[in-house]
């Protein structure tokens, strides 16, 4: 008889909208918080090399481990939060993020290096994933701009110490920013972690209704969603978006620096910065902002149209920053153009996986399709070798282009009808 009363009352568990929101601000505060661990990296990197005189390629393998560890362990990690909560994985997430920073603070060889941000690596994923996962499970009626907002807090986060990380590198060194910097915000994941919760049964609403959202209402279990080729094709998507605009992330200072445009000053909106400070400081911006928004807008007008249109964005923004970056002012826009172009793959894939294969498993099967970044990754290092035997950057920046618009016309052409017709079965069955 319980069971008849809980079936068919499951409103009175509904938590008020307020509660939701506060746990998706958590997840947000957590999110800020790891930002730097990737953002960061760049301003280390120049007095990294003039310090140790390493060469560059080897140097910016510790960022591609970095994001290996963030991102292939994160079905792991999904797989605890899933079965255990998000509250222990995000504790040790912080603990690692800490741990992280304070070896390449110490660090003296590359292998160091390589070490410290694969420790750091493993702990951002599992705040990363847990944080994501959370938000699609509280908002199954707004997926795209909750998944936006929290990945917002990692792309927007670091925004607002670009210039505290540039000015303690210079005044302090970078081996004591690596060590203040990681361990603060290490300890401040730690404090968040203690309110982090996932729903039970019957809290949230149901899935959303609306003609252009296409979405399941089974939910797959993880080894069943790996057999499926249209995950392998989201995958494939994701990975040659991704590479594009985690290159610019890697090397947007080196690219300055090459275009000899780094340390010019550039007055725009009544802000006068060095150009390669004031570019990193609006990308972190336009790259948080773009989450939530094209999240928002994917939740209307559905998730592949949002694809096309951002995508092909991304792809024209990366041929005009080859054409006419160069010139600094263009250079501060265009880059902030190509990552607001960019940063809203980490809305629209795990809204669109969760769409396809339900929220049951949210956390594990979004994290499967986040390993794509790290598969992106591996292209870094291969932009870098190509950059030094071309001795410059025009063909790594056409086949980011070209890339994107083959993105773009997959996501309208093939990947929009093939997901009606699984959701549809996925419901027959």
């Amino acid at each position: 008889m319980t069971e008849m009363v809980q079936a068919t009352a499951p409103p009175t568990a509904r938590v008020s909208d307020t509660f939701r929101w506060t746990q998706l601000a958590i997840g947000v505060a957590a999110m800020v918080m790891i930002a730097n661990y990737q953002y960061g990296w760049t301003f280390f990197v120049p007095d990294i090399q003039k310090k140790f005189g390493w060469d560059r390629a080897s140097i910016q393998w510790a960022f591609t481990l970095f994001v290996l560890f963030e991102t292939w362990l994160v079905p792991v990690e999904g797989w605890f939060v899933d079965k255990y909560g998000p509250r222990i994985v995000v504790l040790v997430g912080g603990i690692l993020c800490a741990i992280g920073w304070a070896i390449n603070a110490q660090a003296t060889s590359l292998n160091g290096y390589y070490l410290g941000m694969i420790i750091a690596g493993i702990g951002a994923g599992g705040v990363y994933g847990t944080c994501v996962g959370n938000a699609l499970k509280w908002f199954p009626d707004k997926r795209g701009l909750a998944a936006g907002i929290t990945a917002a807090g990692f792309g927007a986060g670091s925004a607002l110490t670009v210039a505290p990380i540039q000015a303690m590198i210079k005044d302090s060194g970078f081996q004591t920013t690596f060590l203040y910097f990681g361990l603060g915000q290490g300890i401040i994941i730690v404090l968040l972690s203690f309110f982090l919760l996932a729903p039970k049964s019957g809290q949230v609403p149901m899935v959303a209704q609306n003609a252009n959202l296409v979405q399941s209402r089974r939910n797959y279990q993880p080894t069943e969603v790996l057999r499926q080729p249209i995950f392998w094709l989201m995958y494939f998507m994701f990975v040659i978006v991704g590479a594009g605009g985690l290159m610019v992330t890697a090397n947007l200072k080196p690219i300055a620096v090459d275009w000899k445009i780094d340390s010019v000053p550039v007055t725009l909106i009544g802000m006068t910065m060095t150009a390669v400070t004031f570019a990193a400081t609006i990308d972190r911006v336009l790259n948080g902002l773009t989450r939530p928004f094209f999240g928002w807008i994917s939740d209307m007008i559905g998730r592949e149209n949002t694809m096309f249109i951002a995508f092909g964005m991304e792809g024209i923004g990366i041929w005009a920053l080859y054409m006419w970056g160069h010139d600094p002012i263009w250079f501060v826009i265009l880059s902030g153009f190509v990552f607001f172009a960019w940063g809203e793959i980490y809305s629209l894939f795990p809204s669109t996986c969760t769409d396809t294969f339900g929220s049951k498993f949210a956390t594990t099967n979004a994290g499967l399709l986040y390993t794509a970044k790290g598969t992106a990754a591996l292209l870094v290092p291969l932009a870098n070798y190509v950059q030094q035997s071309a001795g410059n950057w025009d063909n790594v920046f056409l086949i980011a282009a070209g890339a994107n618009i083959l993105a773009s016309l997959l996501a309208i052409l093939v990947l929009k009808p093939w997901r009606k017709v699984v959701v549809e079965k996925s419901g027959a069955s």
